[in-house]
């Protein structure tokens, strides 16, 4: 047999041996376990099924008609070109499985116990989180895995995966060490602006009115402003994550970055993130203009009093300085802001809830102290704003408000799968959950 011939059948039998590897390739539906509590939302899964299927039946479409070619038209063909052929089929097949693989950790985590209902409970927070009232935009199935390290991220919907496909929904990494405490409802709201902004595009329309800002800037302010639109993505996650917990989003903040001061005064270069001592300013700044009260102060003067600024080269000092005396003026600026996405309304305006001032939430934890049953029917973004405004006045401790965290996470992932169910029944009821001893708050 000529080399030709070995050649052009090593090639055939590698394309044959794709389609035995990709029909192994199965729907999560057939070989994830877990509690019935802990799956995900059905929108979610069928979307994610649904990519899979369509990019597994694609690739076995290639691979089927690149069969038909070899023992068709390109019989006769060159070997490097047969070659050349299965090899761009090869490099989809390596993206089929990067995509499988990446939904694959996030579903595997489900089959945890414990962990896999409390994951199924931050989905429900980070879906009421996403929401704005108004219906500015159609929100995306969104789903939260664990992962070692200090920082969350989020890979939001319709952003492109291994191989050019486009995201069918926006799945948030949370650290596993913040599990399950204060600090993870802020990283998780925190993630969950970053679709919210992407779905409103407010990091391009907010870029030509920084501009306008520092090109009409006067004094020091003016040095400032390139500094906000290096870090505007973040800045804007961040003030998605104040709008809906309030005090408890710079509470969480200080948790993740309060570290070495060497850190914390660093100015990263091109990184997105503000330097961690003015973000804990800033976030403070945005608190206090959306909510006004004397907290935010209080907070900010905290935080200078762990980080003085003695001390710092007289560089950064200087701009440092300059940075905070603007924050006022830039706080104006983002909450005037008016993207095309709000049809002319502000986004200050947008953002700013009536139930989330320190007044109000700490009413409503006091309603709960009376009525113990009305932590469950609260929303989960009011509710951990709550536990933060409560945390920040004193009358939560972090011992208690660690059990009430992971005890609510999994009452909102079995109402979710009892309302699922009792939707696929097709019954016009609201499920009521088992009878329970109510969670004491004092």
């Amino acid at each position: 047999m000529s080399g030709m011939a070995i050649a052009s059948g090593l090639i055939e039998q590698e394309a044959r041996a794709l389609l035995t590897r990709l029909a192994r390739v199965r729907p999560f539906a057939l070989h994830e376990t877990m509690v019935p509590a802990a799956a995900l939302a059905p929108a979610a899964q069928v979307r994610i099924e649904r990519f899979l299927i369509d990019g597994r039946a694609d690739l076995g479409c290639q691979v089927v008609n690149f069969l038909r070619w070899m023992r068709g038209p390109g019989r006769q063909a060159p070997v490097p070109e047969k070659q050349r052929r299965l090899t761009l089929i090869r490099l989809r097949f390596n993206d089929v499985l990067s995509q499988f693989d990446l939904f694959t950790e996030v579903i595997t985590q489900r089959s945890e116990h414990e962990t896999g209902v409390w994951l199924s409970g931050l989905d429900v927070l980070a879906r009421d989180a996403l929401g704005l009232p108004g219906d500015y935009f159609e929100p995306p199935p969104v789903i939260c895995y664990l992962a070692r390290g200090p920082g969350a991220a989020i890979r939001r919907a319709r952003t492109r995966l291994p191989g050019g496909d486009e995201n069918p929904v926006a799945i948030i990494r949370v650290p596993r060490e913040r599990m399950v405490g204060h600090g993870i409802g802020a990283s998780l709201v925190h993630e969950v602006g970053h679709q919210g902004a992407a779905l409103l595009d407010l990091v391009t329309s907010l870029r030509p009115a920084l501009a306008s800002a520092r090109d009409t800037g006067r004094g020091p302010h003016r040095a400032a402003w390139p500094w906000f639109e290096r870090w505007i993505s973040e800045v804007v996650a961040d003030l998605w994550a104040v709008s809906q917990l309030g005090i408890g989003a710079p509470l969480g903040l200080i948790g993740v970055v309060s570290l070495p001061r060497w850190f914390v005064f660093r100015f990263g270069g091109e990184d997105p993130h503000p330097v961690p001592w003015i973000r804990v300013l800033l976030s403070c700044a945005l608190g206090d203009a959306l909510y006004p009260d004397p907290q935010w102060r209080a907070l900010a003067e905290g935080w200078r009093a762990m980080y003085p600024i003695d001390g710092v080269e007289a560089g950064q000092r200087t701009t440092l300085d300059q940075l905070t005396a603007a924050l006022p003026a830039f706080a104006d600026v983002l909450l005037g802001h008016r993207p095309a996405a709000l049809h002319g309304a502000r986004l200050g305006d947008v953002l700013r809830r009536p139930d989330r001032g320190a007044g109000a939430l700490l009413h409503t934890f006091d309603t709960w102290r009376a009525d113990p049953g009305l932590l469950y029917t609260t929303a989960p973004s009011i509710t951990f704003a709550v536990l933060g405004q409560a945390r920040a006045a004193g009358r939560l401790t972090p011992e208690r408000e660690s059990r009430m965290v992971g005890e609510l996470l999994t009452q909102w992932a079995l109402r979710s799968t009892l309302d699922t169910s009792a939707i696929c029944a097709d019954r016009n009821l609201t499920p009521a959950l088992p009878a329970r001893v109510p969670l004491s708050i004092t």
